[in-house]
């Protein structure tokens, strides 16, 4: 993960958003803070956001197919997600 748990605790992160795209969540909820009643102005935020969220969407599909083939889905061991870089 890009954010510590200390960070996401410090920047109010719910529980059920702390996954590997709370680094794009951050900024996001700044910006909603922020703009209040103008959400449309975090539009940059948002799209970062949901890139992330689908790109780890991409990638544990590709892991699952991967898993299947190769005969280890559904035997409980995992491999941890890579940090993406950018």
């Amino acid at each position: 993960m890009k954010v510590s748990w200390e960070t996401m605790k410090e920047n109010y992160v719910p529980l059920h958003m702390r996954d590997y795209c709370a680094h794009e969540l951050i900024p996001l909820n700044r910006c909603r803070r922020k703009e209040g009643p103008f959400p449309w102005t975090c539009h940059d935020e948002k799209h970062a956001y949901e890139v992330c969220q689908y790109e780890v969407y991409q990638y544990r599909k590709a892991l699952k197919d991967y898993l299947v083939e190769v005969g280890q889905w559904n035997k409980g061991q995992f491999p941890e997600m890579p940090s993406a870089s950018k």
